[in-house]
This record gives C-alpha cells, structure tokens and sequence, in this order.
C-alpha cells in the first residue's frame, strides 16, 4: 500500500465533518490497515527513510512505560497513526488506569495483550484522581492532583493478533502486555484538552485489577470498546505505577510529573519498521 492511499483510507474512514470519529468508525479503519498485507507494504515503504522521516521521528519516543511509539502517518488533527513495540520487559510498569482526548482504536499485530474498563462507582476501590495535559505536540506530560475517587473494574478481556478495538474518549481502561507485543494504533481528532488518570492505592492492587475485583471479573464475549458504550487512548501517554513516577504519600500529596520522553533516534526508528516489516513478510 502506498502512503497516500493509506491516508485516503483514514479520511474516508474516520469522515470529514465537524463531529468526531466514532471509535467503531475508528476501529474499523485500523483493523484495515492492519491487516498483513496492507501494513507490510506501508511500512516497508516508510523504513525505506525517504517519507516524512524528520516529522514522524520528531514526534515518536520511547514512553514512560517502556514500549516504543513509532509515528507511521501525521495527519493532524484529524488523525494519528502509530505503531507501539511493547517490549514485554520482566518487571515492566502497568499503566494507570486512564482516559483519552480523543477516540481511539488499537489492532493487534503480534503478541497479546489485555484490557480493563473501569466506570466510577460509590463502592468501587479507592483512587486518587489526577488531570493530566501535555505541552504541546510532543511536549511533557503535567499531573495535577484533582482528588479521592473511587472505581470499580466493569470487566476483562483478552486481545490477540488479528483482533481490534475502538474506545470513546472518557472510557476508562488500562492496556496490559506482558510478552513482546506489535500494535497498530490510531489517535483521532482531540475532543478535549486533558485526560484523567487514576493512581490505585498500592497495597490493594494485584495485577488483575482492584484487588476484591479479580474474583467477579466478568468477561466480555466481544470487543469491550468497539461501540464506546462504556463511556470511554493518545491523546497522550500514560503514566505508570508510583514507583516509575513518584509515590503517592500518605495523605494525599502531589505525585511528580512523568519523567520526560525518551527521543528515538533515527536508526532505531528504522531498524524498527524494518523489522516488523521482515515479520509481515515484506
């Protein structure tokens, strides 16, 4: 696929009027161009160097949570097309659980991972409430402590390769990987400036979850996002545990910025796509 025709692709898919994107309109797109046989050509025409090569590494880095954003296609602010590599590091920082500006979808191109939808609830666990904005294009993240909350899990489920899903911006979730994962990613136009995150209290968390959730997950027998019913990623990058960013002390004080982001440098960038594009077949 050539880069023009992916673009097409994108703006025909996500529409051109002045409402946003529905994350099923979204998802849609990206399984798409996800697809074996249209990502393989398209980023291995991008490894090549010779497209939007200062641009799309300008705006790609290594995240705070230790996988890779790879910018494939700027399109501004209609869309932003991404490849993320998780690593699949032992010991590697979860994600907090969080929102979006804007819709967002994911498909699965290698590997697996798993995704939690959390909604406020009176009962739910307690958290600590944070908004977070980002300088800028590229910029640094800021936290600001909005305060107590408390969520409850609303279910789990599973995504493999050949699988997608599409989120609203307010939906709530954290993305889990735990083995070398390829995922092809999509930003949509910002519906808002600022996203929520939530820091779990620390000692009440196990990795599926709120801890007293883990027991009564109930398990999605479809895409849990796909039609943003739960209220509902990029806009910005996510913050990690307290241990990667700052503890959350005892009586509610300020938990520290992100730390910056780590550039990618231009050899990397290349060695990256070309070697999801060897792994497709291309």
């Amino acid at each position: 696929m050539q880069v023009e025709e992916a673009r097409r692709l994108l703006v025909e898919g996500l529409g051109a009027g002045p409402e946003p994107p529905s994350p099923e309109s979204a998802r849609r797109v990206t399984a798409q161009l996800a697809h074996p046989g249209t990502l393989g050509p398209l980023v291995r025409r991008l490894s090549v160097g010779d497209l939007e090569l200062a641009e799309c590494v300008r705006l790609s880095y290594r995240h705070v949570l230790g996988f890779d954003k790879l910018l494939l296609l700027p399109g501004a602010p209609r869309f932003m097309l991404r490849i993320h590599f998780w690593h699949g590091t032992a010991g590697a920082v979860s994600e907090d659980i969080h929102n979006h500006r804007c819709a967002i979808a994911s498909a699965v191109i290698r590997g697996r991972v798993r995704m939690e939808c959390y909604e406020p609830a009176a009962d739910g666990v307690p958290a600590v409430a944070y908004r977070e904005t980002i300088d800028g294009p590229g910029g640094a993240w800021r936290l600001r402590r909005v305060g107590d909350a408390r969520l409850r899990l609303l279910h789990t489920e599973q995504y493999g390769a050949g699988r997608s899903y599409g989120l609203a911006a307010r939906t709530l979730h954290r993305v889990v990987s735990e083995e070398p994962t390829v995922t092809l990613f999509l930003e949509t136009a910002p519906q808002r400036s600022v996203t929520d995150v939530y820091v779990r209290s620390r000692g009440r968390v196990r990795d599926c979850g709120f801890a007293g959730d883990c027991g009564s997950v109930r398990h999605s027998g479809g895409d849990p996002g796909r039609t943003g019913g739960n209220g509902r990623t990029t806009g910005t990058g996510r913050t990690g545990e307290a241990r990667a960013a700052g503890e959350v002390r005892a009586g509610g004080a300020e938990r520290a910025d992100p730390p910056p982001k780590t550039p990618l440098p231009p050899a990397v960038y290349l060695a990256e796509l070309d070697a999801l594009a060897v792994s497709l077949g291309y």
